[in-house]
């Protein structure tokens, strides 16, 4: 993984002192809550409805041991014993005192973490697939790349205060497992007929109060090229993208208000300024930085492991917890294994200190010394051999980590909602946590099949519920949460928003309203092999309706 230079650590020391300089101005008045704001912003400090929250920035989702040790350690220290990890690949501290905050961050400095650029209207957190590296369906590692774009957009002169926040997303799989339709930008890593690499850019995607596909704005820009490219299409929405109105301002309002042609002409004409430029980047510090994503040394194993098939047979637990969790590797004899953080009747996404403890020894132990955060709010062993199973698998078990239930109906997405955002509407956790109750028996969750339920408290949809299967929007009605239900979205390569199917519901209505839409689906399904958007999108948006609302 990838290890500060010089530059890093001057820099990110630089910023921790700064920073503390700031907080001590802000504590003595010196500086008014309105003027310290876009301050702590660029430090990933947000004001929530109880306290000061801190978004750590964690590029790629890639964490060793040692960081993940240290976030505990904040923790149990800073914190309430916990953190949430995010649909961006990070962890936020809910309740740390701003006084705190720059020892936390020179906390972070040591292990080579930071919070920089995880708000504001600057180029966010680089996310990838969480298996990248490891999955079998790979073309190529997207790390590296991703590296690169975190090295070029951190605190860069031209692009700190662009109109609204910019995402990006890096996919280097088959499988589109990054969600790159639906980000500012994404990257979409391919070769073309000599081998060569480069990428798909797909522009204008996102969420939020207008929820778009992106539309790919070139088929293949050569690796030696990318941030050029990048760099044109940033400079263009930086140029035109609106300020006078924020629920406009990004960059997918731009594509749809120009439309596609034009923006494409528009990015090809400053790219052609730009290409073969300093922006090119020299193979030799791509290779360079390959390095730090080398995979392991794997020792040869075979592909079946006959220690696991024996453990299986003797704990049937350890067969359904892997025949859910586990994702084929690219190296026989060895997987890949979601943690999941979705424990029935649990809040999505949180870990504690002590988990986190459980999951840096046993990485450190039994998976190469690396783990992953997914978009989806889980956590990822990215190499673990098939052997080492039984043994991960008992260390899971006494941490409480060993939900079986990775992208099953109860691995629910959902934002932190009206319990500690300030922007939210209604709440997501307490919806979150009826849900997976009422769907507890296992058993009934495998039958149905993998599902996706994605929650978010208001529409900024930092729950992703356009692309859940079914999504779950709080709104606020004259005082009281109802909760919009949409079907049909989805995330990956088949990308779509979802449809909503009619009037809200109140809280304790919905785990009714999903448990029809769930009966609705297996009777109409074509046997019990037909995926609920298969399904859904062969029969229509009628039956679900009409079970949900009959004839009102």
């Amino acid at each position: 993984m990838y290890r500060y230079d010089e530059f890093d650590r001057e820099f990110v020391t630089a910023r921790t002192a700064q920073f503390a300089d700031q907080v001590e101005r802000r504590l003595s008045g010196e500086l008014t809550e309105d003027e310290f704001r876009p301050l702590r912003l660029q430090n990933g400090v947000y004001l929530q409805l109880h306290a000061y929250m801190l978004r750590i920035a964690i590029p790629y989702g890639t964490l060793s041991s040692r960081q993940l040790r240290r976030l505990a350690l904040i923790a149990r220290r800073f914190d309430k014993g916990y953190g949430h990890f995010t649909t961006r690949q990070n962890l936020q501290f809910n309740w740390p005192r701003l006084e705190d905050i720059p020892e936390i961050l020179g906390l972070l400095a040591e292990v080579e973490m930071h919070a920089l650029q995880t708000s504001g209207n600057c180029i966010r957190n680089v996310t990838a697939d969480h298996f990248a590296g490891a999955a079998a369906d790979e073309i190529a590692d997207p790390r590296p790349i991703a590296e690169v774009i975190r090295q070029w957009s951190s605190i860069h002169p031209e692009f700190l205060f662009l109109p609204r926040k910019f995402k990006i997303a890096v996919s280097g799989a088959t499988r589109d497992r990054a969600a790159i339709r639906v980000h500012d930008i994404g990257l979409q890593l391919v070769k073309d007929e000599a081998g060569g690499l480069g990428y798909e850019v797909w522009v204008g995607g996102g969420q939020g109060r207008t929820p778009m596909i992106a539309k790919c704005l070139n088929s293949f820009v050569p690796e030696v090229d990318l941030l050029a490219y990048l760099e044109a299409v940033v400079r263009v929405y930086n140029r035109y993208g609106r300020r006078d109105n924020k629920y406009k301002a990004r960059i997918k309002i731009l594509v749809h208000e120009t439309g596609t042609e034009e923006l494409r002409a528009q990015v090809e004409e400053e790219f052609a300024q730009l290409k073969g430029g300093v922006l090119t980047i020299p193979a030799e510090e791509i290779r360079r930085i390959e390095t730090y994503f080398a995979p392991p040394t794997f020792a040869a194993r075979p592909a079946v492991s006959e220690r696991l098939e024996a453990a299986k047979r003797a704990d049937p637990s350890l067969g359904v917890f892997l025949a859910q969790n586990l994702h084929p590797h690219k190296v026989p004899g060895y997987a890949s294994l979601t943690i999941s953080l979705k424990p029935i009747g649990g809040i999505p996404g949180d870990a504690t200190a002590e988990q986190m403890e459980a999951v840096a020894d046993l990485v450190e132990t039994y998976g190469f010394d690396e783990v992953r955060v997914s978009h989806e709010q889980n956590l990822v062993i990215p190499h673990v051999a098939l052997d080492d199973l039984p043994e991960v698998y008992a260390g899971l078990v006494a941490a409480g980590l060993a939900t079986a239930n990775a992208g099953l109906l109860s691995d629910i997405i959902a934002c932190p909602g009206l319990d500690y955002c300030a922007l939210a509407n209604a709440r997501s956790i307490p919806i979150a946590q009826a849900i997976s109750e009422r769907f507890a028996d296992l058993g009934r969750q495998r039958e149905i099949g993998p599902l996706s339920i994605k929650i978010s408290g208001c529409i900024n949809a930092c729950g992703h519920h356009h692309v859940g299967h079914i999504g779950i929007l709080g709104v606020d009605r004259k005082g009281e949460e109802f909760y919009q239900i949409t079907l049909g979205g989805a995330p990956g390569e088949d990308a779509a928003i979802g449809e909503i199917v009619g009037p809200g519901f109140p809280a304790e209505g919905v785990p009714d309203a999903i448990e029809t839409i769930v009966d609705t689906y297996i009777a109409q399904r074509e046997g019990p092999h037909e995926p609920f958007l298969a399904a859904l999108r062969r029969v229509g948006h009628a039956p679900f309706k009409e079970a949900l609302y009959g004839a009102r």
